[in-house]
This record gives structure tokens, C-alpha cells and sequence, in this order.
């Protein structure tokens, strides 16, 4: 994956807002500099390996407009709950593996603890048909 950046906002938003020692990102998508680089519906028969990438940019989305909201000094001490919004088509199952590949990126990049709830939703679509949008709340100390 590439460097962890603060993502463009879509719309009239802000990618994170912080309040006290809590971060809320809005929904991320797959996105380098503004554009969409994934798209499509995970489909039933979808290898889900095949999703890793759309799923770690997005979650690489997340946290870098929560890093964005970081003061020098601190740092992002837990997630306390990771919600990933997943495009598929009726009869999708593998929305746990899948979201996995979420939680593996955060550990990856934050260390072993830091994954507290998770959700793993299906829809039936995602803006720009997106794959996948992930939202983090974080914890910062």
C-alpha cells in the first residue's frame, strides 16, 4: 500500500472530525487523489481475494483522516469500531472475510489491540458503485 494520506472529501463534508479524544471518519471508498480506482458489486461467486485491495484502501482512506486529526504528541490508541459497507448482490456471504482484510491493515499499521467492535454490513449499492466505504471511530491518547 502507498503512504497513508488525508483523503478528498466527496461532497460537502469533512473526512474526520474529532471531539475530545474521539475521531469519527466519514465513509471512506477506494480512492486515490479524489478518484475512484475500485468499483463494482462483489458478486456471490467473487474470490475475496480479489477485494483485498479495493477494502485496504479504503480502511488506508480512514485512518489517514484520522491521523489527520492527531496533535503532535499523540497518537491513535484503538479503534473503537470499524463499520465496513460492502456493495454485493443478493446471497453474499463472506462480508466477515472480507472486512478482515480491514482489521488485518489496522493491526498491521496500529498493532495487535487495536481493533475493538467491528460491523460487516452488505448493501445493495455504495456511492460511485463503490465497493466498499469503511467508517473508524477512534480512540487517541
Amino acid at each position: 500500500m502507498n503512504k497513508i494520506t488525508r483523503p478528498i472529501p466527496q461532497g460537502n463534508y469533512k473526512p474526520a472530525i474529532r471531539h475530545n479524544d474521539l475521531i469519527y471518519t466519514s465513509g471512506m471508498t477506494p480512492r486515490k487523489a479524489g478518484f475512484l480506482v475500485y468499483s463494482g458489486q462483489l458478486l456471490v461467486d467473487t474470490p475475496i481475494g480479489t477485494c483485498k485491495d479495493a477494502v485496504c484502501l479504503a480502511v488506508m482512506n480512514a485512518l489517514g483522516a484520522a491521523q489527520a486529526c492527531v496533535q503532535k504528541g499523540e497518537k491513535i490508541a484503538v479503534i473503537l469500531q470499524l463499520t465496513v459497507f460492502l456493495n454485493t448482490e443478493k446471497g453474499f456471504t463472506k462480508h466477515a472475510q472480507v472486512a478482515d482484510f480491514a482489521s488485518d491493515f489496522l493491526i498491521k499499521n496500529l498493532g495487535p489491540d487495536c481493533i475493538g467492535s467491528r460491523a460487516a454490513v452488505g448493501v445493495a449499492s455504495l456511492p460511485s458503485n463503490a465497493p466498499v466505504e469503511i467508517t473508524i471511530i477512534a480512540k487517541v491518547t
